[in-house]
């Protein structure tokens, strides 16, 4: 195979309020879940059956980290676009444990917030100035390839 590609994109509800954790070299971390639902009719009984899975976000992009910060909370509608990433820890026991999260690092993520404005505008924040400069900033590279 000549390559391979790793990219996520999740359209769902925030669990609760982003936590935002900084490092001692400054950079720093948003860490949140994303609920995603699928809806059916049990063919068997005719019950409508709902099924929710959670999505652990790791924003690593400054830039992104402080749109997080400010607009994401409890209940948005965001649009995710990162990458799987597989981690190995311990736990306070001392067994082994993986986590997989959805990593948005500099030039390899996107967050839209897909939620009105809350101040009665119907505009929703991708449209705002700050959002443009981020998804703009992203897409720089795109201008230093020379095919």
């Amino acid at each position: 195979m000549a390559g391979s590609v790793n990219k996520v994109i999740i359209i769902g509800n925030v669990g609760k309020d982003p936590e935002v954790r900084s490092f001692q070299n400054g950079g720093r971390v948003a860490s949140f879940s994303v609920a995603t639902s699928e809806s059916w009719k049990d063919k068997a009984t005719g019950e409508r059956k709902e099924r929710t899975e959670w999505h652990r976000i790791s924003v690593m992009n400054d830039a992104l980290v402080g749109i997080v910060e400010k607009y994401v909370k409890k209940g948005s509608k965001v649009y995710i676009e990162g990458q799987l990433e597989t981690r190995k820890y311990k736990d306070q026991q001392g067994i082994e444990k993986y986590s997989t999260d959805v990593v948005l690092r500099p030039y390899r993520g996107e967050i839209t917030l897909l939620d009105g404005r809350k101040d009665g505008g119907d505009v929703d924040e991708r449209e705002s100035g700050e959002t443009q400069h981020q998804t703009a900033a992203r897409n720089d590279m795109d201008d230093e390839i020379p095919f």
